[in-house]
């Protein structure tokens, strides 16, 4: 049974039958094929033969004979040709595991052959194929786990207890598949490990001919360790040397960068909000999934404060935000986060038990002399302040967007 994601269906929706390619973009097992089911679903419940409707799963051995842009063309033209009249679509899962997949999209587009939706799980890869043969003629759509909000859902536990719930979010994080287990350590981390290894190896490993996987675990440690924190590749440069590793700082920013691009770690920059320019030092690393995380590195209580603001971090990306950490003087603002014509301040604090938190949490949003809406997010449940027009707001209640 497929659980739906209305949020991602909504979006793409608008865009079928246009001529632009739909791209989804995510790490894998995060529900990029799932939500191109459920589009197919749609499309053979609004009348559109099964014969005009060609998925390409190239995680499936069943499509292993399609391993080049060639085997590609002719495989969808054939099946094209003997398609009954009216709309066609071709929806292709993990297209990057096609060599020169785009040359064959992009006949597609021009022979006006069908309607193209394909999915990917690496964005330096995509990217570069798709900007410079595909450049102006595709629309991407950012795939993330799930929300809290979805997270409530796939349990079908919308009206349970909502703090208990957001304990097992944030300890278990977001990849759809750990619904098909009981939430419980024992069975969701060795789950969870086995993704990240999949990850690592398909994904960063294999694709990029590293060397040295051992290196490239201990820097997704540090990352890991350090979600929350100011993280630079020369820190963890440092870091390594220190365990007897000599690893320049260009190594580290590469391996950043394949991390990176298989969404397994994602980077926020700094953005100076009185300069009003976005800093190329001292950026923050966050988690994909936090659930990804604990099945690496286990939970620990102790860091709770880096893994709600991770928490924070993807869901304002699942909301369309540009986000950024803020830079305001010698202060720092957990999350700038930027849309059409807007703009959000967020701080985020486990709890605001004492004047100096509160002061340091609201004091810096004061300073801020504009109009955009600021806000502290916080685990204190009943516990309301609003100082100046910015208020507190209980976490889960903001996830829930209530």
């Amino acid at each position: 049974m497929r659980i739906n994601r209305p949020e991602y269906l909504d979006r793409i929706r608008p865009f079928l039958n246009k001529p632009v390619i739909k791209v989804l973009t995510g790490m894998r097992r995060v529900g990029k094929s799932t939500i191109v089911k459920l589009l197919i679903d749609e499309l053979e419940a609004s009348g559109t033969p099964v014969e005009n409707i060609i998925y390409i799963n190239k995680e499936s051995l069943e499509w292993e004979f399609i391993s080049g842009y060639r085997e590609l063309h002719s495989y969808v033209t054939e099946r094209c040709a003997s398609a009954l009249p009216g709309p066609r679509y071709v929806c292709i899962d993990e297209v990057q595991e096609i060599e020169g997949w785009e040359r064959a999209v992009n006949s597609f587009l021009s022979e006006d052959l069908a309607d193209i939706v394909i999915t990917g799980s690496n964005a330096h890869l995509l990217a570069s194929e798709i900007s410079t043969v595909l450049s102006g003629r595709y629309i991407e759509f950012p795939v993330y786990p799930l929300t809290f909000r979805e997270f409530l859902s796939f349990r079908n536990d919308v009206s349970g207890n909502v703090r208990e719930n957001f304990a097992l979010f944030h300890r278990y994080g977001g990849l759809p598949g750990i619904h098909g287990f009981e939430l419980t350590d024992d069975l969701v981390f060795p789950y969870l490990n086995s993704i990240y290894n999949t990850l690592v190896l398909k994904d960063v490993v294999s694709r990029n001919s590293i060397k040295d996987p051992g290196l490239l675990d201990r820097i997704i440690r540090f990352v890991f360790d350090n979600c929350g924190n100011i993280t630079t590749a020369k820190r963890i440069s440092d870091y390594l040397k220190n365990q007897k590793l000599s690893v320049s700082v260009d190594t580290v920013m590469k391996y950043l960068g394949y991390l990176e691009s298989a969404f397994l770690v994602r980077k926020a920059r700094r953005y100076d909000i009185k300069g009003l320019r976005v800093l190329d030092l001292y950026e923050k690393w966050y988690a994909g999934d936090i659930g990804l995380r604990h099945g690496f590195i286990g939970y620990r209580d102790a860091d709770v404060s880096g893994i709600i603001e991770n928490c924070v971090y993807l869901e304002l990306l699942q909301r369309g935000y540009d986000v950024q950490i803020g830079k305001f003087n010698d202060l720092e603002i957990d999350f700038v986060a930027e849309g059409q014509q807007e703009r959000l301040y967020v701080q985020v604090a486990w709890s605001l038990g004492d004047a100096r938190t509160i002061e340091r949490e609201f004091g810096v949003l004061e300073k801020i002399r504009d109009n955009f809406p600021k806000i502290v997010l916080t685990m204190d449940e009943f516990q309301k302040i609003d100082r100046n027009g910015i208020c507190s707001i209980y976490l889960p209640d903001f996830l829930l967007g209530t």
